[in-house]
């Protein structure tokens, strides 16, 4: 499998096989809400990432070619109106079985430097690779999905730190979206702050309160697996990311994901 996936990344744009495609797709309901011309340019996205990028197993993963297309397929989707060049100046996906320790530093107010590590499932490193846990990217289709997540850090990095401001077409205002984005970020932490007094039960990953670069990512993957929950939750928010991916997902049909298998390995 691992040899037939180099040979993609040799041999350019070669095609993916039509089963795995297809499985890819029908494992996926955000994937298979696109309508036929919006699968077939997601393919050839898909088939290009293929091509461009380098994927490696860490641990016990066995890299197949089911797992690297489904990460290409689930990564390519937020570029499908933008296209590849957006996620230029990086090559490499590490693909762990599952969570994945990252030694971090931070700096106090003193100047003393402490040093400690952190549990993640998936990670992405400005001008570095892209990390990802296996484990975590098959439980995506119901408003989770830590591989859209980390191509929408991808996205916000392009034009300097993941704060939430990915780099913005003409017709989008920097300051109406930096309004935006902050009322909503602020509304949802508010929303956090109450449900811990209450035990309520929150409607969108309450990562997305860590800073407003995680809250972009975050609304990211609901955009796309959970549109309308969104759209009903944050109009304004969804009208901006909408007009940043130019996609409409909420328009779309989906499908129940209840019952359904992961994307095998």
């Amino acid at each position: 499998m691992i040899d037939k996936l180099l040979g993609w990344l040799r041999h350019r744009q070669a095609p993916v096989p039509d089963a795995l495609w297809n499985a890819v797709i029908s494992a996926l309901p955000f994937l298979e809400a696109l309508n036929q011309d919006e699968q077939l340019r997601l393919r050839r996205l898909a088939e290009g990432f293929l091509a461009e990028k380098e994927f490696t197993a860490v641990g016990e993963l066995e890299l197949s070619d089911a797992i690297c297309i489904s990460i290409a397929a689930q990564g390519c989707l937020p570029i499908l109106e933008l296209g590849l060049d957006y996620y230029r100046g990086w090559v490499g996906v590490i693909v762990y079985a599952d969570e994945f320790i990252i030694p971090r530093s931070v700096e106090d107010e003193f100047g003393i430097v402490h040093e400690y590590q952190e549990l993640a499932s998936g990670e992405a490193w400005d001008g570095g690779p892209l990390l990802i846990s296996w484990r975590d990217a098959q439980m995506a289709g119901s408003g989770y999905n830590v591989v859209i997540h980390e191509f929408a850090h991808k996205l916000d990095m392009l034009n300097g730190q993941a704060n939430g401001i990915p780099p913005l077409p003409a017709q989008l205002s920097p300051s109406h979206w930096q309004q935006v984005l902050d009322a909503a970020y602020d509304d949802f932490c508010a929303r956090i702050d109450a449900a811990a007094d209450s035990a309520q039960e929150m409607l969108f990953d309450p990562y997305a309160s860590e800073n407003p670069g995680e809250f972009f990512a975050v609304m990211s993957e609901a955009f796309f697996e959970t549109p309308t929950l969104l759209r009903t939750e944050y109009p304004a928010l969804y009208a901006q990311l909408a007009g940043f991916y130019r996609q409409d997902p909420a328009s779309r049909t989906f499908r129940k994901a209840a019952g359904r298998q992961p994307c095998g390995g």
